[in-house]
């Protein structure tokens, strides 16, 4: 039986209902040797249960990632303002270092001006 018709007359000529079912199972195991991926294959339904579970965990690691990155953004700004008032102290120190370092040189070159 190599096509449809074929089967229809198998399924005709049969003298009864054992002898159809026979033809009918017979059938049915030749399409599964021609056709040995048929019970693999992905039905319209199982495509879009699969489309869907995939948007639903894409949109799930988007949500996490814009959290972590908002996470990051703070630690960032957080960090910039730590920074600045280090560079801000460290201002203050070379000023109370360079001011009196100023005097004492005005001092030297005073007294090596007078010494002349």
């Amino acid at each position: 039986m190599n096509s449809s018709v074929a089967l229809y007359e198998a399924l005709t000529t049969a003298p009864d209902d054992r002898a159809r079912a026979r033809v009918i199972a017979e059938a049915f195991e030749r399409l599964e040797e021609r056709y040995p991926h048929l019970p693999d294959l992905a039905t319209e339904g199982h495509v879009r249960e699969a489309e869907l579970r995939l948007q639903r965990e894409i949109e799930q690691i988007r949500a996490e990632l814009k959290a972590e990155i908002e996470q990051i953004r703070a630690d960032q700004r957080n960090m910039e303002l730590r920074l600045q008032k280090e560079i801000a102290n460290v201002k203050l120190d070379l000023l109370k270092w360079l001011i009196p370092l100023m005097f004492a040189q005005i001092a030297v070159i005073a007294a090596l001006v007078k010494l002349l």
